[in-house]
């Protein structure tokens, strides 16, 4: 019996819709991202080959509308688009962060705006861009109790950390807060909370880029070292491919070059490092499949367990582990144990003699 020409035909386009929506569905159309280029545009933004889509795998990242070559620029986003701690001190934020003391760091000082800017709603002159920030993440820190402690311990101890981090940065900023005052008619305790401050510093976190700045005598001594940089962040993840990037002093724009090959109509992906799936969770709020770096991380407990407790050197293996900061990060990956876990093994297994020689040498 044959098959009708409508039953294939409508066979032929599901097909054709459902490979369409694993490569990628175009979201240019959306208002966000038509207000979002047009606000680039301005600055000196000009692209013609990436769409903002939504992809089966990653989710909403961008789609290029023609063949990249090794070689290729991704994209180069003018220096008049990125958001720094110059964007901060020229804003009316400025002179109260030059006048504090003790300086804040420049990782709060981009917190502190952050957080202002989307107070301010329509004033805003960064409104385009924080409209497609997302409005929450999902990156250990913002997890509940009860969901951290499922976590496997060595991840569950980094996040209950990191938690800790974004507490503390709360703790010590509330003075600082309170100075800006003059600035708001609200109240800043209900502008600066800990909530808009969480989300600020995951924003932070998991989007910005590396570029190095000069130390200003306003700011701490930790590194200033971030840049947000609109459309380029929605570049999403993926260990298997090869990108240069950098600041191009002499376009004074910021730049992601290829090293790989990408198909017309499919997602574009950067690397954002070789990183394990416990370091893209906390870092970034992800995991990624297929990983080459994936790896198992055996904590303390876990090792111990598998040692006598009637050794006699056990208690002061131990302490030269610990002493030694051999007791964290020990890994067990695709090729096998990592060089800190089978030093600590090594160790854990010494006789007596043997522990005392290796004392004598002084170090692990």
């Amino acid at each position: 019996m044959k098959k009708s020409r409508g039953r294939t035909g409508r066979k032929r386009r599901r097909r054709k819709h459902l490979k369409s929506f694993m490569d990628g569905v175009n979201c240019s159309h959306k208002l966000e991202y038509i207000k979002l280029k047009k606000w680039l545009k301005e600055r000196g933004f000009e692209d013609s080959n990436l769409r903002p889509a939504e992809f089966w795998g990653t989710g909403r990242g961008l789609m290029t509308t023609k063949a990249l070559q090794a070689g290729d620029v991704i994209i180069s986003l003018p220096e008049k688009c990125l958001l720094t701690t110059s964007t901060v001190l020229s804003s009316c934020l400025g002179g109260h962060i030059e006048n504090w003391k003790p300086p804040v760091s420049p990782l709060l000082a981009l917190c502190t705006f952050l957080i202002a800017e989307k107070h301010a709603g329509e004033k805003s002159p960064w409104k385009p861009y924080l409209d497609v920030l997302p409005k929450t993440y999902t990156c250990p820190a913002c997890l509940e109790p009860d969901v951290i402690n499922l976590l496997p311990n060595p991840l569950k101890k980094k996040a209950q950390e990191q938690k800790m981090m974004i507490q503390e940065l709360f703790r010590s900023s509330r003075a600082f807060f309170s100075s800006l005052q003059p600035l708001f008619a609200e109240s800043t305790g209900t502008i600066f909370n800990f909530s808009a401050l969480e989300w600020a510093w995951c924003t932070i976190n998991t989007r910005t880029i590396y570029m190095k700045h000069p130390h200003r005598d306003c700011f701490s001594l930790e590194p200033d070292v971030y840049a947000l940089a609109p459309y380029l962040d929605l570049l999403n993840h993926s260990p298997n491919v090869q990108v240069t990037a950098g600041f191009n002093e002499q376009t004074r724009s910021y730049e992601i070059w290829t090293n790989s090959q990408c198909k017309k109509y499919q997602e574009v992906l950067i690397c954002y490092g070789p990183h394990d799936n416990q370091r893209l969770l906390l870092e970034y709020g992800f995991v990624a499949l297929d990983n080459p770096h994936s790896s198992v991380y055996v904590s303390a407990d876990i090792l111990l367990k598998y040692f006598s407790p009637l050794d006699k050197q056990r208690k002061a293996k131990v302490s030269i582990l610990k002493d030694h900061d051999f007791l964290e990060n020990l890994t067990f990956g695709w090729e096998g144990p990592s060089w800190r876990l089978l030093t600590a093994l090594k160790v854990l297994s010494l006789a007596a003699e043997e522990l005392l020689e290796f004392q004598g040498q002084g170090s692990c």
